[in-house]
């Protein structure tokens, strides 16, 4: 598709966090005209009353996610829960292209997702994570690894990963890919925001609960984001991944900050492990490795599509330690879907995205 052409996008769950977040970077991109906006509740409901932020779109009215309402798009966003967009995108043309912002076809195993999602696996899509890689050749550099993003051109159904998933891989995939960490023992420990848990009006969510207190959730190995991070680095080369991996809410409305840990591979070399990652992401337009002795942290990345990557040595324990900040609903959710949509369209990759934090 060309850039001179205006692409017309719906978006189906527009009311939710995620919907809200991908409406507010497709408005800014220069190439796309936003077409239906659709819930399921808050249908009939003026986009203003739900997404009072969305100031240029105030005035559009939701309308019901049908096939009639989002048949006629070159693109379709779906921001549903987890479950249903298998039967939506189903009813959508072969020659659209669908991107699920969703859980449902991201994993390959139908195994592990009716074991983590307890359901029927709606199947798997390209997966929309540009920066993933690919187990370089053996005796290559990590630099010449393939990427995900070469597997998207021209692709019609696009599956965003999980925020979590986005923020782990990224911060230990340099490893896996150079044979510099030990995949069976990786530890993963993250400060979400609350936007990750969802609009759901929960009790735990409410802010006399939430304000003032961390609190894990999905501890001791039920997260399901935990068989999707492992299928990302073997995925890099790993041939096996035993995953510890522990989420706490912590009072920020948006933003991941993830430290994931692996023992250093014998016969690893400390010395080889910054060089890893410097390899990996020294042509990333949005995975940046910060200057040794900076480290990441969540305002940095405040409405960007950036990833900020930290990677030390602890020489003591003799384990390599990521450190990797990301705002869940852009580089984490919506970014995501933006760049893996111009990839597959054919547009520059960093159309209608910024790498520019908000600060303070």
């Amino acid at each position: 598709m060309s850039s001179s052409q205006l692409i017309r996008v719906a978006v189906a769950g527009a009311s939710g966090y995620a919907g809200g977040e991908a409406l507010r970077l497709l408005a800014a991109h220069p190439f796309v005209e936003i077409g239906a906006l659709t819930a399921h509740a808050n249908a009939g409901t003026g986009l203003g009353e739900v997404q009072p932020h969305l100031r240029g779109l105030a005035h559009r009215i939701l309308e019901p996610t049908t096939p009639e309402t989002l048949a006629g798009h070159d693109v379709v966003v779906l921001g549903l829960p987890h479950g249903a967009s298998g039967q939506v995108a189903a009813q959508l043309p072969d020659d659209v292209l669908v991107i699920d912002l969703g859980a449902d076809h991201r994993l390959e195993s139908a195994a592990d997702w009716e074991q983590f999602y307890g359901s029927t696996h709606a199947g798997t899509w390209p997966y929309g994570l540009p920066e993933l890689l690919h187990a370089p050749a053996p005796g290559a550099d990590v630099a010449a690894a393939p990427r995900q993003r070469e597997k998207l051109a021209g692709v019609r159904r696009i599956a965003v990963p999980g925020c979590n998933v986005t923020a782990v891989t990224l911060g230990l995939q340099p490893g896996v890919a150079a044979g510099v960490v030990e995949p069976t023992d990786v530890v993963a420990v993250l400060a979400n925001g609350y936007s990750g848990a969802g609009k759901a009006l929960k009790p735990h969510l409410l802010a006399s609960e939430a304000l003032g207190s961390a609190q894990p959730y999905a501890v001791g190995g039920t997260h399901r984001h935990i068989p999707e991070i492992a299928q990302n680095l073997r995925a890099a080369g790993a041939p096996d991944v035993t995953l510890s991996f522990t989420p706490t809410l912590v009072p920020m409305a948006r933003g991941i900050l993830a430290t994931a840990t692996a023992p250093l591979a014998a016969g690893a070399d400390p010395e080889q492990v910054r060089a890893a990652w410097e390899a990996a992401y020294a042509d990333e337009p949005f995975v940046h490795l910060l200057p040794e002795g900076q480290w990441p942290s969540t305002a940095m990345t405040l409405g960007a599509n950036t990833a900020l990557v930290q990677v030390a040595v602890d020489a003591a324990a003799r384990r390599v330690v990521t450190v990797t900040a990301i705002d869940n609903l852009v580089k984490g959710t919506a970014g995501a879907a933006v760049q893996s949509m111009n990839l597959a369209l054919g547009l520059r990759e960093t159309a209608g995205l910024i790498t520019e934090g908000v600060a303070p």
